[in-house]
């Protein structure tokens, strides 16, 4: 029997959707009849929109997807423009305003407190820069991710941008895979650095070199089966083939119909492609691939430079990220700046699009870490550039908890989370910053803080891992975090370890600065990076390193915020909630 959500699909999906919204969006929120909201939620998924949690009745979260995080100053100021103007909820943001854009972790672009009779207008906006919310979730292509600089990196084997563009074309509102039994995730890497972290991909093209008739033939090696969600982490599986940049288009439909043909359609749970791997194995992958669905014959898989990555790799004497100044292929440079959690408000975002046009920028870069970066920067204007103001806020070189730090949503607007996480990562990182000094030779420190399991902040590949829980302290029921230690990408990819359980919110930042004490103390030399020193230690060894503890630091938001409508409001209470409401019941944005 197939599931609920297949049979949802089966009466209206894909295109279609966009039709039903235009009619929602005319007749209003009520239009949408109550006892069908689950089925409509589900399929407005398919064109970009997350209906908020309870006590936000009638507001969406809208995603708009940027393969690979290109865009233009022009189309960021856009979306700065759209946040201002329709994405002003009805309390501000103790930390971030009344209207901001969340950058993630997917390289795509957020906004919240949407509403339905909205959403024409918006889609306006966005499709005249030529943006999109198309397929950014839903069980269909999502967006593709790798690295935002392609084309310009001085450190690239291939420039993939020409490639994603054609895949994105090719697969975004494609009949014939615009219904799979889930998301679909796609990472395209061309660099030395490993930026695509095709690693945790459903399917992932990793530059590869290999002899074809003599000829050092430069392409892709194919991974298949990688993701975080649910406590079922998946490294990317190698199926031995090797694709050449022309060939990527048909291994990927190839692949993405393999999916859709044999994909589990009854239990969602299992419907992700890596537990049709964990099934099947790479070998039979590869067979099913090569007899059913490509029609030529694949090689073997190449040498990769998987032993040059370093995004997101833990070394001691690399950052892997796109943090500070970088030669471009061209002569000018790109420079990449810290968003703290990847929320940055409208004003921000507008004021960046203009700063980046005046110096002549044609490109803005969303990375996979949540931060930007502003392609095109000629020598003699980078003084100046490095000077501007906005870049005191948005700095090319943070400190390392503030450069480190990565949040998904919360219970700010996300049913699905536990607890409250980007505001509270601001806070640990603030506290860490003013409280914690780091060892010798620490200049780059991971923390993600992800609400739930569902690993949105991709916490498995971090220093220090956080997970969203609840506890008891003091007799009351608290927010807590289950935290792993030694998560990452690179050469030799490794899970984080889950050490200790439900310490309490507010006992984290005492934990991370016993944690690096410990560290310090114990590690074999100056040189040997975090990673590595959790590597040498069982579970049991790296548990006893570190307690929970108060401190100085004080959590606002210690109390069940999932209980309430909105965790920064004066009255929390879910009878105090606005929701739902229609575009009458709230003031316009103010023009200041």
């Amino acid at each position: 029997m197939p599931s609920k959500v297949e049979r949802w699909k089966d009466e209206t999906y894909g295109m279609e959707i966009r039709d039903h919204l235009l009619r929602f969006a005319e007749e209003g929120w009520d239009a949408i009849p109550e006892d069908e909201h689950d089925a409509w939620f589900e399929r407005f998924k398919w064109w970009g929109l997350y209906h908020q949690r309870k006590g936000q009745e009638s507001y969406f979260m809208m995603r708009i997807g940027t393969p690979m995080g290109r865009m233009t100053p022009e189309q960021l100021r856009t979306v700065g423009e759209v946040a201002k103007e329709y994405a002003t909820g009805p309390v501000e943001n103790p930390e971030f305003g009344d209207a901001y854009a969340d950058f993630t972790t997917r390289q795509s672009i957020q906004l919240h407190w949407i509403k339905v009779e909205d959403i024409p207008d918006i889609w306006d906006e966005l499709e005249s820069v030529g943006l999109s919310t198309i397929q950014a979730c839903g069980d269909s292509w999502r967006n593709i991710v790798g690295s935002p600089v392609a084309g310009r990196d001085a450190d690239e084997l291939i420039d993939v941008w020409p490639i994603v563009q054609e895949l994105h074309e090719t697969f975004k509102g494609n009949d014939l895979y615009s219904n799979l039994p889930r998301k679909w995730k796609v990472a395209m890497t061309g660099d030395r650095r490993g930026s695509g972290q095709g690693d945790i991909n459903d399917l992932a093209f990793e530059p590869a070199v290999k002899e074809i008739d003599g000829e050092a033939v430069e392409g892709f090696n194919v991974n298949v089966g990688g993701g975080l969600s649910r406590k079922e982490p998946r490294f990317a599986r190698d199926i031995d083939v090797f694709c050449r940049p022309e060939n990527a288009a048909d291994v990927a439909a190839g692949m993405s119909a393999l999916f859709r043909d044999y994909g589990d359609r009854e239990d969602r749970f299992n419907a992700r492609i890596k537990f049709l791997v964990d099934e099947w194995g790479p070998e039979k992958m590869r067979s099913v691939l090569q007899e059913e669905y490509v029609d030529y014959e694949l090689p073997t898989a190449g040498q990769g430079l998987r032993d040059e990555y370093d995004y997101n790799a833990g070394h001691s004497d690399s950052h892997g990220d796109y943090i500070g100044v970088h030669d471009q292929s061209d002569g000018q440079n790109f420079v990449g700046l810290s968003v703290l959690v990847g929320r940055m408000g409208a004003d921000d975002v507008i004021d960046l699009a203009d700063l980046a046009e005046s110096y002549g920028s044609e490109m803005i870069g969303l990375t996979q870490r949540q931060n930007l970066i502003v392609g095109d920067i000629a020598d003699e204007d980078l003084d100046d550039f490095l000077a501007e103001d906005l870049l005191d806020e948005h700095s090319p070189d943070p400190h390392p908890f503030m450069r480190g730090s990565i949040a998904c949503t919360g219970t700010e607007y996300c049913s699905l989370s536990i607890v409250e996480t980007k505001n509270r990562m601001v806070r640990y990182g603030r506290w860490l910053r003013d409280n914690v000094p780091l060892p010798e030779g620490v200049d780059d420190f991971h923390i993600h803080l992800s609400g739930c399991t569902a690993s949105c902040a991709q916490p498995q590949i971090a220093d220090i891992s956080l997970r969203g829980m609840k506890t008891r302290k003091d007799g009351d029921a608290v927010e807590a975090f289950d935290v792993g230690l030694g998560g990452g990408l690179g050469e030799n990819p490794t899970f984080a370890d889950w050490v200790k359980m439900r310490v309490p919110a507010d006992e984290v930042p005492g934990y991370i600065a016993n944690l690096l004490e410990a560290f310090e103390a114990e590690r074999e030399s100056p040189e040997q990076s975090f990673r590595d020193f959790v590597a040498e230690r069982d579970e049991d060894e790296l548990a006893e390193l570190a307690d929970g503890e108060e401190t100085s630091y004080e959590d606002p938001y210690l109390g069940n915020t999932k209980m309430t409508w909105y965790p920064y409001a004066e009255d929390t209470d879910m009878g105090a909630s606005p929701a739902p409401t229609d575009r009458n019941d709230q003031p316009l944005p103010s023009d200041d």
